[in-house]
């Protein structure tokens, strides 16, 4: 893999530090490192390992300067034939996210800090995965940046072992008690508390030195000083030192008898505690953030409230008392440190990240309409994962009243349901919906719905690649688009031009669903109690078509007889449909009462009413979903169509009859028809023919 880093800076410092580990360990796997940076006292190292660095302004935090960078990171990419960009921090994140996105690599990030609430702060959750270092920066960006869980990795810094050696020190009671706190001269580290805390060790430890280590930025230089006026007034000045920037911090920590963690806020992991624990140095750390990750209280470091300068003092002491708890507590601590904070550790979950990212394609079918609809998506989603295989991770979009056609659906891997017609109807529903698909990262987007809708969706997924029909309706949204099939093909055909795009052929275009042990049972049931014998044929007849479309029902008085000559064949009718087809139902029955018609309709699931089509030995239906159900089921079905074209809409199936009239008027694609002449020239004494052809 060619992996390039961008971060503001290469100068000393947590996050600097890791970026050149990094680098130099994918070197040493076989792979390309190429930083991206404004520079700093780390560029040497970095080009030292064999790195490739290039030094761009990449820090400023200018809207101008962003816009200006992402064309210059475009050619780096470019040349260096890179496969992922990975970002650090937030200017670069930006300059990279665009990159990234304009060429299509793999766009990954960093969560270093616990950053505010803010939109500049957003892009730090757009990387198809986010490194998290800590458990609380990961509910951070769960609760505040609404990262979905599935695209977090926790990868918590780490610790060159080969730099930072373990040392188990016995202090003379002569030598000095060196006491440290490493990191900026900031404000949310603490250091005017961990001055009043020294304070009071002085007092009961006279042999006490202080170390400062780290310094202040140019905006914070009052603060440093007011920290330099404390030591002055509390009389610690010649017990002070302030060491400023380190390069060498292994020697530093090393010659430290224990380092101070004093910081007052969210504290997003704490590198100085790993490195300190790896030298065998005792630790005292503020309560806060990732650094609960780290220390377990008394156990390998000592925890204290934050803004405690008296905790803080009590547990310095503590440590210097009792050399048996600080033994215990280093002991634990390099334990630790070696099972879960090495930087091989680190590198390898790293490669872990970017393999899944590259070779993870985050796939969104979209299928917004009927359940007739929905169930004819089942051979391209089985298409899709058998041919595909793991490396597609596959999210359908359906409407509510289709949920359960694909609940259980063993080729996709996460439903998303929407209900406009219900909670998300309105502009806003709809644009939440948008946001809540870009946050799941899509590579791909297939619109097997192809209308403006769903159109529009696709694009607010942001999915990289968007599939579907260039039809005019919005379709200008979809930077894949297909064209339009000149010929008249059938519904499965239809959907595999689209995926044919991404390499999905259509080698089995059968349908299926998928219903529990549970619906099985209840149709047992069911049939049980309307006296159905095992022996005896069953027909099934579906009265009902969608309340849009009632020029597809065919005629009442044709059903009732058809059944009379059913039932003098002694074969059983079921009925089927809708709640609100009952009473419907129940004059049909009247007017059939020879037969003793069985009715089903509003009696089941939709995976109930797949479980009673199976137990049909034929099944008659209009265009609708009991028929695609019947499809899936495998039971023999005769489609009665009429303002429909069977051509495109008939499911396939291996037994069916088809009868529709030819009429001037057929296909008219007409939902409401006064005189319904296309339906009411089917027979019942055709439709018993075919029955009869299909029970032999």
């Amino acid at each position: 893999m060619n992996v390039l880093q961008i971060i503001p800076a290469l100068n000393v410092g947590g996050v600097e530090t890791g970026t050149l580990d990094l680098a130099r360990h994918l070197l040493l796997r076989g792979h390309k490192a190429v930083v991206v940076s404004s520079g700093g006292e780390l560029v040497k190292e970095l080009l030292a390992c064999g790195a490739i660095h290039y030094q761009l302004p990449v820090h400023k935090k200018s809207l101008f300067n962003i816009m200006r960078m992402i064309p210059r990171l475009c050619r780096i990419i470019e040349r260096e034939e890179i496969d992922i960009v990975h970002a650090r921090s937030r200017v670069p994140a930006w300059i990279g996210y665009f990159a990234s996105r304009r060429l299509k690599k793999v766009f990954i990030t960093t969560c270093h800090g616990y950053y505010k609430k803010h939109f500049a702060s957003e892009v730090m959750g757009w990387g198809k995965k986010v490194i998290v270092i800590s458990n609380v920066v990961a509910r951070h960006m769960i609760d505040d940046f609404l990262v979905p869980y599935e695209r977090l990795a926790l990868i918590p810094r780490s610790v060159d072992l080969e730099k930072f050696h373990f040392v188990r020190k016995k202090r003379q009671h002569k030598d000095s008690f060196n006491v440290g706190i490493i990191g900026r001269i900031v404000p949310l580290k603490g250091h005017l508390y961990f001055i009043q805390a020294m304070a009071k060790v002085l007092r009961i430890i006279p042999e006490l030195k202080i170390w400062i280590i780290g310094d202040a930025p140019d905006s914070k230089e009052a603060y440093k000083e007011q920290v330099r006026v404390m030591v002055r007034r509390l009389g610690l000045t010649h017990c002070t030192e302030f060491l400023g920037n380190q390069r060498d911090i292994p020697f530093i920590v090393k010659n430290l008898d224990l380092l101070v963690l004093a910081t007052v806020t969210q504290e997003a992991f704490g590198r100085v505690i790993i490195e300190a624990q790896a030298s065998g140095v005792p630790v005292v750390a503020t309560s806060v953030g990732g650094v609960v990750d780290i220390i377990e209280d008394s156990k390998n470091g000592l925890l204290v409230p934050p803004a405690d300068p008296q905790a803080i003092a009590d547990a310095c002491v503590r440590i210097f008392r009792n050399p048996e708890l600080a033994h215990s507590l280093v002991e634990n601590a390099y334990k630790k440190v070696k099972e879960q904070y090495s930087t091989e550790l680190m590198v390898e979950k790293t490669l872990k990240v970017y393999d899944d990212a590259v070779t993870q394609t985050r796939v969104l079918v979209i299928k917004l309409s009927s359940v007739g609809d929905v169930i004819l998506t089942t051979a391209a989603l089985r298409a899709l994962k058998e041919q595909c295989g793991s490396r597609y991770h596959i999210t359908l979009l359906v409407g509510d009243g289709a949920k359960e056609a694909v609940v259980r659906c063993p080729y996709i891997d996460e439903l998303v349901v929407c209900d406009f017609k219900g909670k998300d109807r309105g502009v806003r529903s709809f644009l939440a919906i948008g946001s809540r698909l870009r946050r799941k990262y899509f590579d791909i987007a297939i619109d097997l719905q192809n209308n403006r809708r769903s159109h529009l969706l696709s694009l607010l997924s942001w999915a990289r690649d968007r599939f579907g029909y260039d039809n005019g309706k919005l379709s200008f949204f979809l930077n894949r688009r297909i064209r339009l099939p000149q010929d008249v093909i059938d519904p499965i055909a239809h959907q595999f031009k689209i995926l044919e795009a991404l390499g999905v052929a259509l080698k089995d275009p059968r349908l299926e669903l998928w219903p529990s042990q549970e619906d099985r049972r209840y149709i047992g049931n069911f049939l049980a109690s309307h006296w159905m014998n095992a022996n005896q044929k069953v027909v099934g007849i579906n009265v009902s078509a969608s309340r849009r479309w009632a020029s597809k029902v065919w005629p009442q008085t044709a059903m009732a007889k058809l059944c009379d000559y059913l039932g003098k064949q002694d074969i059983r009718v079921v009925i089927t449909g809708k709640e609100e087809d009952d009473a419907y139902a129940q004059e049909l029955i009247e007017k059939a009462k020879g037969s003793n018609p069985i009715n089903a309709c509003g009696k089941t699931t939709l995976n109930q009413l797949y479980c009673l089509v199976q137990q049909c030995h034929v099944f008659i239906s209009g265009d609708s979903a009991p028929l695609h159900i019947a499809a899936a089921a495998g039971t023999p079905f005769i489609a009665l169509f009429g303002p429909t074209d069977p051509r495109r809409h008939l499911p396939p199936a291996k037994r069916f009859v088809v009868i529709q009239k030819a009429l001037p008027c057929v296909p008219c694609y007409k939902p409401e028809c006064a005189h319904k002449k296309c339906m009411e020239a089917i027979s019942a004494e055709e439709v018993f023919e075919a029955v009869t052809a299909l029970l032999r």
